[in-house]
């Protein structure tokens, strides 16, 4: 089979590895692929801000690097971009009058998969072990994103595949399907409310004790990956096996009082209200005490075509083997 990539401006600009690792685990099934000169981005960026005008002309280039050769079906590893080629593209070109563009779109997003969509539904993949030799040997939880989960209803699809890797030792991710924060331009436009939710996310993974959390999305694990490495950073663990402290605290004054500034802040690995515990003669949130819960040392993000492509031979090798962790995320 013929199979066409859709890299994504993320994974092109950032993560050249996970593209790199997908176009691997199809050519070990015996596939070809194809990548499109002429992709850049699907437009999800100018679309969820509402510029349909700017959308337009990114996603007729979208549409010409794709009908420009000859293809069975694409691939992408990012479901947040497979959900905008279908949920949106299609409804931004009719929104500007564009219906030629509109059908072209719907054309091209109706044979584009999202990688563990074509895995399992077109190549009926279900065993990584057996059908890829994907081997991992090392604690993964595993984070489903809102548009895998919400738009391509891709259920167990993404986790099932993971289960089935060689050596793997898998645990479920609490309040999993509760979302990162990242949101794409929601995380810019809120940072405040972005950050506590990145707080949230961050705290159920270690609560875990994965080495390594997954995810079929590299924006969602771009953020959580960053929020690990930040978090890190506030505790002083250098050459210790657990970080001694989690503090993160994001705090904007409001209007002083006589006392002092009322400040707003988040904090990583203490209970949801310890910022607001005072004492009869305190009138503004407590400091919170230094917590003894936070990440462990080689805590990371990495995608799910990483592990997928890993195999005993050529195995992807976690921090605490001497593997590079930037941002949070393994390189």
């Amino acid at each position: 089979m013929k199979i066409a990539l859709f890299a994504t401006c993320i994974v092109d600009a950032m993560y050249p590895e996970v593209a790199q690792a997908t176009v691997s685990i199809l050519r070990r099934l015996g596939h070809e692929v194809t990548f499109p000169s002429g992709q850049t981005c699907c437009g999800q960026m100018h679309i969820n801000s509402g510029k349909f005008a700017q959308a337009e002309p990114v996603i007729a280039a979208h549409a010409r690097a794709f009908s420009s050769t000859e293809w069975d079906v694409a691939v992408s590893p990012s479901a947040s971009c497979v959900a905008s080629l279908g949920h949106q593209q299609p409804m931004v070109a009719r929104r500007m009058g564009n219906e030629a563009l509109a059908t072209e779109a719907a054309d091209i997003a109706s044979r584009t998969f999202e990688l563990s969509q074509l895995l399992t539904d077109v190549l009926g993949i279900t065993d990584a072990e057996a059908d890829l030799g994907s081997y991992f040997p090392h604690r993964v939880t595993y984070h489903p994103s809102c548009h895998g989960m919400r738009l391509l209803r891709l259920g167990d699809r993404q986790s099932g595949l993971l289960r089935s890797v060689e050596g793997i030792d898998y645990v479920e991710l609490p309040l999993a399907d509760a979302c990162c924060g990242f949101g794409g331009t929601f995380s810019v436009k809120n940072p405040e409310v972005s950050s506590a939710m990145l707080a949230d996310k961050v705290r159920t993974v270690h609560s875990t004790g994965a080495e390594v959390c997954t995810g079929g999305d590299a924006s969602c694990l771009l953020h959580m990956g960053g929020g690990m490495s930040r978090f890190q950073c506030t505790g002083n663990f250098e050459g210790t096996p657990d970080v001694t402290a989690v503090h993160v605290k994001q705090s904007s004054s409001t209007e002083p009082r006589d006392d002092n500034a009322d400040h707003l802040t988040a904090v990583v690995g203490a209970g949801d209200d310890d910022h607001l515990r005072t004492s009869e003669n305190e009138t503004s949130p407590a400091e919170p005490s230094r917590v003894q819960s936070g990440l462990r040392v080689g805590q990371s993000t990495v995608h799910l075509a990483r592990i997928l492509a890993s195999t005993r031979q050529d195995p992807l090798r976690v921090q605490s083997e001497g593997a590079t962790v930037s941002g949070g995320s393994l390189r």
